[in-house]
């Protein structure tokens, strides 16, 4: 007896079977119950990221934490590019972490290396008006490369520049007539050497004669230096002469000052005294010579003249003289 095939149970299992192989692939391929969790990170490069693709390896000292998730212009900067990252959570990422865009050996092949990370140093954090936390990005070996070899050739064109200013028309033409006059002046000196062979055997000879005569020159030099010393010496002893003399000078003033401030009124009083005595003793010496007796009796009374009658006041006695008696 032939079996009955129920096509519609058949048809509903195989679509069944398929959606759950389809299904199970679709979980495997997006990692299934081993998927990692990752964390978004942005890094912006102003370089070219030419072989760098979506889903390009994210390394970190070599081992692989993540992948690129997104590669996009900076909609405010065309020069620059911005770089979205997938990186597995744990990773240290902090705020002193670098990227840089490197390539795998010949293939060309770009990735994204991170490097940095001291151990003191802080998480990264969000970024105050980015949506995700900003990676710090330095310039790939190529970029370095291509910005030394732009100023090298710039500094090439510069040099090929001034070379080619400095062999003009002009500059060869004033260097072949400085050759030629260099040339002339040779020739004019092979001509002469004979005459300049003599006048540098005369300086020769006039060096030698000036070295003797410097040799000759030595002891008076040294004698005019002992002179010279002498002199010295000499104007150091009068400097000092006169340095005692001026203190001799100032105290003699001095003792002469005192004494015109002491002495000076006594010795005019004594002359003044002198001077009395000196008349007092002329008087006494023409009255001894005209009456010699008035040392003893002294001076007699003046006689009346004519018609002076009465008693005459008495004479003022010279001193040393007795007064004499009124008659």
């Amino acid at each position: 007896m032939e079996t009955k095939v129920n096509y519609a149970l058949v048809g509903a299992f195989v679509l069944t079977l398929g959606a759950a192989l389809i299904a199970g692939a679709l979980w495997l391929a997006s990692g299934g119950a081993w998927q990692k969790q990752v964390t978004l990170y942005l890094a912006i490069v102003d370089e070219s990221v030419a072989g760098l693709n979506i889903n390009a390896p994210v390394k970190f000292n070599g081992v692989d934490v993540g992948q690129v998730r997104d590669i996009q212009l900076d909609p405010t900067n065309p020069e620059r590019v911005r770089l979205l990252f997938a990186i597995e959570r744990g990773t240290p990422i902090k705020t002193d972490t670098l990227a840089m865009l490197k390539t795998q050996g010949l293939t060309g092949i770009a990735y994204v290396e991170l490097s940095g990370g001291e151990r003191d140093a802080a998480p990264l954090g969000p970024t105050p008006g980015e949506a995700y936390p900003v990676i710090t990005t330095k310039p790939s070996l190529s970029a370095r490369l291509e910005n030394v070899l732009t100023g090298v050739l710039a500094k090439l064109d510069r040099t090929s520049g001034t070379i080619d200013a400095v062999l003009s028309e002009a500059n060869r033409a004033a260097f072949t007539s400085a050759l030629a006059d260099i040339a002339t002046v040779t020739r004019t000196l092979a001509a002469r050497k004979d005459t300049m062979d003599q006048g540098l055997a005369s300086a020769a000879r006039a060096f030698d004669q000036a070295a003797r005569v410097a040799k000759q020159a030595g002891p008076v030099v040294e004698r005019v230096g002992r002179g010279a010393d002498a002199l010295e010496k000499m104007g150091n002893e009068t400097a000092l002469a006169s340095q005692r003399a001026s203190v001799t000078v100032a105290a003699v003033g001095a003792d002469l000052q005192r004494f015109s401030a002491e002495a000076l009124p006594e010795l005019q009083r004594l002359m003044g005294e002198l001077s009395t005595l000196s008349t007092s003793l002329r008087r006494l010496s023409e009255q001894t010579e005209r009456s010699p007796s008035s040392l003893l009796l002294g001076r007699g009374a003046t006689p009346e003249g004519p018609g002076e009658t009465g008693p005459r006041p008495l004479a003022a006695a010279a001193p040393g003289e007795t007064p004499a008696v009124a008659r």
